[in-house]
């Protein structure tokens, strides 16, 4: 270990907390006032983490840059590889028509805005968080909803609202299981204590996002799909939780709210079909006569999505996979280079950092192997779409997103950098000295720690040992904040800079990263007010509903 961390340069937590906020502050000026491009504001992110991580940190000049090439290669893999192959197979339906019968098929469903963002911003994003996450369903969702005629700003915002219900138990129950890892908790214990946190918040947000769309009023015109959206998203999403573990309440609560969308929908129609009031009117109605095996056709590339990245979600098929081909590479000069120190461990302890190439298990690999299925079926749909048009449609797509890729790579190279040289660990110390008002506090942490690296996971990791022994130390249950972690982190990933950049490739608004950070801020803000509200009665006064 050539370089020992340090947590309070100023010998004042607080006036420590206030420098290691500056890459942050940079990255809020940039995109909500100056309304800069990604790239541009994450550049300028990065530039003054590194400047305070040199100069205030101590950290060394090489260390620094290293780690920031570090985060850049996890942005390259395995995220830009998600975001990649999903937007090549959604530009794959869209240049072999078969997006058109899609949206055709939903019209004959429903032609209503607010009933298809609950069908696939809400539940089929659900579906896709709960068994891929980091990305992809914002990536697939935005584009599916823009492509039926959402302005880009509302496609994207929607999605990134609806993405939140879901993410603590995303990648088959990866955050739960890391924060238990982390803070040494019972998994099974701490994921019904989430079960008790995110489906009360779960049960307002297909509200939310439609009181968005259009307003409070017009949303109580479909109240009956939002009722069914919720109590079939939130009361699965608890039981599962509660009485299976961590793996499975995304995935079956996606399942059972479209499957009770369905149901509704044979009974029930809105009286009056709603539109944006700037729409252009749409032809979708005229393509609405297809018949069934054109309709399923067109649905297969999803479909066969829908099964790959179910199965590789899989512990049993990871493995497989991982047996074939892993590489666990020891990052040269950064792994156990940099010492971990008290309090955020015991003990002088070497900060790890393997970069892991999982090519064949990463989420992106099973999405670009669907797209390639989906090849031969798109085919038989008369257009002549064949491997060679879908090969130059992914370089294309390689093209479309290099400001994204760019952004990425920029936005993790500072997450990492606020890693390694501690400052993450000082915000974090910061949140410990709030005494009695931890548990409020505690979701503002894990939002932090997920606006600043975009996954829950990565979040949990960060600061999950932390809110456990803040927990004991203050008197409060460290299952309580440990679960606050995961739930309030599922407000930060729609202002992730990774997040708005996913949702920005997914509807060709690249340097409109701004307008939607704006759009979702104000939203991410509020959610995580209800969740810390939430969480500090179920520390002081309704302890009765935790397990």
């Amino acid at each position: 270990m050539s370089w020992v961390q340090q947590y309070d340069p100023f010998s004042n937590i607080a006036a420590s907390a206030c420098v290691a906020m500056l890459p942050l502050a940079i990255l809020f000026y940039m995109l909500a006032v100056r309304r800069a491009k990604g790239h541009m504001a994450a550049a300028l992110g990065l530039a003054g983490a590194l400047c305070a991580a040199v100069g205030v940190w101590g950290m060394p000049v090489g260390l620094a840059v290293n780690a920031t090439l570090y985060g850049m290669a996890m942005g390259l893999f395995p995220i830009i590889w998600i975001v990649l192959t999903a937007v090549w197979l959604y530009n794959m339906t869209v240049e072999s028509g078969e997006f058109e019968i899609i949206k055709g098929s939903l019209a004959r469903l429903t032609d209503d805005r607010r009933l298809q963002a609950l069908f696939i911003a809400f539940a089929f994003g659900a579906f896709l968080e709960g068994t891929a996450g980091f990305g992809t369903p914002v990536a697939i969702t935005a584009a599916m909803l823009m492509g039926l005629g959402f302005s880009p700003v509302y496609a994207g915002g929607i999605c990134l609202v609806a993405n939140t219900a879901p993410v603590a138990f995303g990648a088959l129950g990866i955050p739960v299981i890391v924060a238990s890892q982390v803070s040494g908790l019972d998994v099974t214990t701490l994921s019904q204590y989430v079960g008790r946190q995110l489906p009360v918040f779960a049960l307002v947000v297909p509200l939310w996002m439609t009181v968005v769309m259009c307003g409070f009023r017009r949303s109580m015109e479909v109240l009956p799909a939002i009722v069914v959206a919720s109590v079939c998203f939130s009361g699965t999403q608890f039981l599962f939780a509660e009485l299976h573990g961590p793996t499975l309440p995304d995935v079956m609560a996606a399942i059972v709210t479209i499957i009770g969308l369905l149901v509704l929908l044979r009974f029930w129609k809105p009286a009056s079909t709603w539109h944006f009031a700037d729409e252009q009117p749409e032809s979708a109605a005229a393509g609405a006569h297809h018949s069934t095996g054109e309709i399923l056709r067109a649905w297969a590339p999803y479909a066969i999505l829908a099964v790959f990245v179910f199965f590789w979600g899989l512990d049993g098929v990871k493995a497989g996979l991982n047996k074939v081909y892993l590489q666990a590479i020891e990052w040269p000069g950064l792994h156990g280079a940099i010492a971990k120190t008290a309090p955020i461990v015991a003990k002088d302890a070497p900060y790890a950092a393997k970069y892991t190439l999982n090519l064949l298990s990463a989420g992106g690999t099973a999405i670009l192997l669907a797209g390639l299925l989906s090849v031969p079926v798109m085919s038989r749909s008369g257009t002549g779409y064949d491997f060679k048009r879908a090969i130059g449609c992914f370089w294309r797509t390689c093209h479309q997103l290099r400001f994204p890729v760019l952004t990425i790579m920029l936005i993790l190279g500072l997450a990492q950098l606020m890693n390694y040289s501690g400052m993450s660990s000082t915000l974090g110390i910061a949140f410990t000295h709030t005494g009695a008002l931890f548990p409020f506090f505690a979701p503002i942490m894990g939002w932090l720690g997920v606006f600043l690296t975009g996954s829950n996971t990565s979040s949990n990791a960060l600061f999950g040992s932390m809110q456990q022994a803040t927990a004991r130390a203050v008197g409060v249950d460290p299952y309580l904040t440990v679960a606050a972690n995961a739930t309030g982190g599922v407000t930060g990933k729609m202002i992730s800079p990774q997040s708005i950049s996913v949702a920005t490739a997914s509807t060709h608004t690249v340097g409109q990263e701004g307008a939607l950070f704006r759009f979702a801020l104000g939203h991410s803000i509020a959610m995580t007010l209800v969740i810390c509200v939430l969480v500090t009665l179920q520390a002081y006064v309704i302890g009765w509903m935790l397990p």
